[in-house]
């Protein structure tokens, strides 16, 4: 693996793990609860309505609210890491394509 890999891998990995709660919060997930009129409200009412009135526990608008309100579980950061990782990787591949 060469040192541009590396780099990106790392980075992506890095940023990804940074960038999710700030990505959750900006929808609309807060640590105070749902914010009004954004996404995480429209996801919300969506999921709702579907279920017949209220959000179902594990559900995606449950999990996401979770998240956005405690952080992220370990096993959540070390899922997103990989991603990342897996994302940078594929940037790195395909700019040694390129060059």
């Amino acid at each position: 693996m060469d040192l541009l890999t590396i780099i990106a891998v790392t980075a992506a990995a890095g940023g990804a793990v940074v960038l999710a709660p700030v990505a959750l919060g900006a929808v609309g997930f807060t640590a105070a609860g749902i914010a009004a009129n954004s996404i995480a409200a429209g996801m919300m009412a969506s999921a709702a309505t579907a279920s017949g009135g209220g959000v179902l526990a594990g559900s995606t608008v449950a999990v996401l609210q979770s998240a956005g309100a405690a952080g992220l579980a370990g096993s959540t950061t070390a899922v997103v890491a990989g991603v990342g990782g897996a994302v940078g990787w594929l940037t790195a591949t395909a700019a040694a394509l390129i060059w």
